[in-house]
């Protein structure tokens, strides 16, 4: 079983259901990290599953926790958590990062 395609199945889920709760039920700040979560997050899902389809799974690993844990303590906080948890939120961005650039170096080595 591919848990890493499977998670990034569930991450563009609940990516849609962070947007659509940022645009229809939340406000003011809150609204605005529901909506930059989500999109991080849906992003991130595709590339994680492109990156798997192109047999990269470390890059699509990288995609996956990182868009947890970025979008997640964005949704966190818009859901009342402390405002510390943004703290966090770089973490999850330095795996993005880190993904993109491990794809990078994957797909310049031949995979």
């Amino acid at each position: 079983m591919n848990w890493i395609a499977i998670l990034a199945a569930l991450s563009g889920a609940l990516a849609v259901a962070a947007g659509a709760f940022g645009a229809h039920g939340a406000s003011g700040q809150a609204a605005e990290w529901l909506k930059t979560g989500g999109q991080y997050q849906l992003i991130h899902a595709i590339a994680a599953l492109v990156a798997l389809k192109l047999a990269a799974r470390g890059p699509a690993t990288c995609f996956v926790i990182g868009g947890f844990v970025f979008a997640g303590t964005l949704y966190l906080m818009a859901l009342g958590a402390p405002r510390w948890f943004g703290a966090i939120t770089p973490i999850g961005g330095m795996a993005l990062i880190a993904g993109w650039l491990w794809l990078a170096w994957s797909v310049r080595n031949g995979l």
